[in-house]
């Protein structure tokens, strides 16, 4: 009688499979992926500013040639010399700076008062000054400017720096978004310091608007900006070219038939200039000022 052994069963072959020497790795940029989408869009916003700062070097013959150049066959500084050597120059950049310097100020210290007055303090008809007020923002310029000609007429104000500065010594805007900054803030702080003894005047002076930094230099700029580059107004109201500001003194530099675009570029060049320091240090208090609020920590 035989016997049958059973035959061992075979395991199935394993194979080796060589193991990765190192993990893969996503590759990282060094910047953000948004980048590669605003760069493009940065570049196409700037295109207006290059072209100003090309044609500023430009001679007149290549600024009117047609189709025009892009780029400058050589640096011709003709329209800098003749901008700055124009002699009333000075005198126009001087009556922007002042008019622009007094309105910030002005702005700052009376939209501090007006808002923290809206934000805290309530008095009879309140709200419907409040509304009255913000339905002001909605009136175009262009129908309050002829009583404003009047006011500033009956004033003796008319041909002087001071018809520029009155109109735009405090706008609703400025109130506005300093009381929406104030209403942000708790009034915990305030109320400490009214248990001390503090008045209204000097919880705003010592508590309030050192943490309302970023509204208030938002309103600066956004004030500084609207002055600066304002030419409506004082074509109307100053004669005089004394009395001119830059924005006015550069019609000059535009005649009936002959015009210097060089000196026009070199100009706006000088003239852009202080609005694109102001804006590019104040970037971050536009956006501070939205999502900022009075505790730190």
């Amino acid at each position: 009688m035989t016997t049958l052994t059973p035959t061992p069963a075979r395991t199935p072959e394993r194979t080796v499979r060589p193991q990765p020497t190192g993990r893969r790795r996503g590759v990282r940029l060094p910047f953000s992926g948004w980048h590669l989408l605003l760069a493009p869009l940065a570049l196409l916003f700037a295109l207006p500013l290059v072209w100003l700062l090309l044609s500023s070097v430009m001679t007149n013959a290549e600024i009117n040639r047609f189709p025009p150049a892009l780029w400058p066959s050589g640096i011709d500084l003709g329209g800098y010399r003749y901008v700055l050597g124009n002699a009333m120059f000075p005198r126009w950049f001087a009556n922007s700076l002042i008019v622009s310097a007094v309105a910030v100020a002005s702005n700052l210290l009376f939209g501090a008062l007006g808002g923290y007055a809206f934000a805290r303090m309530r008095f009879r008809g309140s709200r419907a000054l409040l509304v009255l007020m913000l339905a002001t923002m909605a009136v175009p310029f262009q129908l309050t400017m002829i009583p404003t000609f009047l006011v500033m007429k009956r004033l003796g104000l008319i041909d002087t720096l001071g018809a520029l500065i009155v109109p735009s010594l405090v706008t609703p805007f400025a109130v506005f978004l300093l009381r929406q900054f104030f209403l942000s803030l708790p009034r915990e702080l305030e109320e400490a310091a009214w248990i001390d003894g503090c008045s209204r005047l000097r919880v705003l002076l010592t508590i309030v608007l050192p943490l309302s930094r970023p509204a208030l230099s938002t309103v600066a700029v956004l004030t500084f900006l609207t002055t600066w580059n304002d030419l409506t107004w004082p074509l109307i109201a100053i004669n005089h070219d004394t009395q001119y500001t830059l924005q006015l003194g550069l019609t000059t530099f535009q005649g009936q038939h002959h015009t210097r675009w060089s000196a026009v570029m070199a100009g706006n060049v000088i003239t852009v200039l202080p609005v694109l320091l102001a804006f590019l240090g104040a970037q971050k208090s536009f956006i501070r000022s939205i999502t900022s609020t009075g505790l730190k920590g």
